[in-house]
């Protein structure tokens, strides 16, 4: 059995009832709307995010899910499909999964106007049915991934981005929402604050890991969509780079920071700073520093009774850095 499917085993029922619910929350009177959010719908990835919140709700509520939980990874859900549909917008890419995305068929304006209806869809769900408390939850991850994506922005104009700020970008920019998710799970099933802010947490190890793991595919995996060093073209400065770049001398820096800026379309020149990244251990130390991670999230669900949610817990946190794309 695939990885995946033995994740989600323990709530295959929540989730056959989630896709249904969720496609009813997309539901619009513009049959163009409709058509598009179809189009959506029918090209889900693994849902992840919606999986955290199940798994993360059945762990700390005995096993049991409510009406609060479905809304809680509808939510995250829409958010989350709003956010790549704008990042498609922005980044002007016309793939998204390995189908044609919404800008590509339909274009920029009605990209931006469906990322738009799917965002205040997500708000409207939790206002509409007094979830506060879940909508506090999200909107405080919505807020911090754009402020992520800017920071990066601005950090890649002058490549000054130094460890402490990498990490406060992935934080952001992919950890927050994945914290939001398992904070999301325990508060639709009234965990206390503390065990909320405990599940926050381990969200937020689990997304850094992820990112780090996702970093790692650009200096090259034989399965991945992404090609190698699409990073060091988009000026993207990851944690092997920054490694590198801290270990280097004054003359090998002024040539990578020369070859990201001003020669990262030169095939020949990003596979010449992949190298140097591999052999100056850029990537050794990414890995350490993704198990680091990987292991505090581990530590924090050792708390808890073994259970099969527990265990689908488990063996998510070990395919997130041990997945080939």
């Amino acid at each position: 059995m695939k990885i995946v499917s033995r994740i989600k085993l323990p709530i295959e029922t929540e989730m056959e009832l989630f896709e249904k619910k969720f496609s009813a929350s997309m539901s619009s009177k513009v049959s163009l709307l409709n058509r598009i959010t179809h189009y959506v719908v029918n090209r889900k990835g693994k849902q992840m995010r919606p999986m955290f919140v199940f798994l993360i709700a059945k762990m700390t509520g005995n096993g049991q899910v409510n009406e609060r939980t479905y809304r809680g990874a509808s939510v995250i859900e829409l958010i989350h499909t709003a956010t790549l549909v704008h990042d498609d917008v922005v980044d002007d890419s016309d793939r998204r999964r390995g189908f044609f995305s919404i800008n590509a068929l339909w274009k920029n304006k009605i990209a931006v106007l469906v990322g738009d209806y799917l965002l205040s869809k997500g708000l409207l769900l939790s206002i509409d049915n007094d979830d506060f408390d879940l909508l506090k939850i999200i909107s405080v991850a919505v807020r911090e991934m754009s402020e992520g994506e800017l920071l990066q922005i601005e950090k890649a104009r002058r490549l000054d981005i130094t460890e402490e700020i990498y990490f406060e970008i992935i934080r952001q920019k992919t950890a927050t929402l994945i914290a939001a998710c398992c904070a999301m799970g325990a508060r639709s099933v009234m965990a206390p604050d503390e065990e909320v802010e405990k599940m926050r947490k381990f969200g937020e190890l689990i997304g850094t890991a992820f990112q780090i793991k996702d970093d790692l595919f650009d200096y090259g995996n034989e399965h991945i969509g992404k090609p190698t060093g699409i990073d060091i073209k988009e000026q993207k400065m990851t944690l092997p780079l920054i490694f590198t770049l801290n270990n280097s001398n004054s003359e090998e820096k002024k040539w990578l920071i020369n070859s990201v800026k001003n020669h990262n379309k030169n095939k020949q020149r990003v596979k010449e700073v992949i190298t140097l990244v591999k052999e100056t251990g850029g990537l050794d130390y990414a890995v350490a520093k993704m198990k680091e991670y990987q292991q505090q999230a581990l530590q924090l669900l050792e708390t808890y009774p073994e259970s099969v949610y527990k265990e689908s817990l488990v063996l998510m946190v070990n395919y997130v850095i041990d997945r080939k794309k």
